[in-house]
């Protein structure tokens, strides 16, 4: 990382000059620094990033540990299928035979996490927990 904040420094000087620019170069680095240590030490898991994005719903959350133990794509890097019906998919296993029409009118790709759970919020707000009755077990 030393190298790194050598070049940003030496970079910002030799365009703009002066000491007050090496300060303001120095302290973008410490960012970048403070900020990938931070990664480094509490990652955003993708489960961390589901709990947040349903923090006013956390059911949802725990349907999606149900449903796919927070995955979005499986070993192969392809969108995660469902076990017994490989129709459903992604991180809220989003069944494309009733969903997909309704999800592109919407303009939501569940293919992509954010699609998906952006898709899924809107089938709580319409339906409940309705459409993951058969994980009911597992979240309630």
């Amino acid at each position: 990382m030393l190298e790194f904040t050598s070049a940003v420094i030496l970079l910002v000087t030799s365009i703009y000059g002066g000491p007050a620019t090496v300060v303001l170069a120095q302290d973008i680095a410490d960012s970048i620094n403070t900020q990938s240590r931070t990664a480094i030490e509490n990652p955003v898991t993708l489960e961390n990033y589901v709990r947040q994005y349903f923090s006013e719903t956390p059911i949802l959350a725990d349907i999606a540990k149900c449903e796919s133990m927070f995955r979005q794509f499986d070993k192969s890097g392809n969108v995660l299928r469902g076990e017994v019906n490989n129709l459903d998919v992604g991180l809220m296993q989003i069944n494309e035979k009733y969903h997909s029409q309704k999800a592109a009118e919407l303009g939501f790709d569940f293919y992509t996490v954010r699609g998906n759970l952006d898709y899924a919020q809107y089938l709580y707000d319409k339906e409940g927990t309705t459409p993951w009755k058969a994980s009911k077990k597992c979240w309630k």
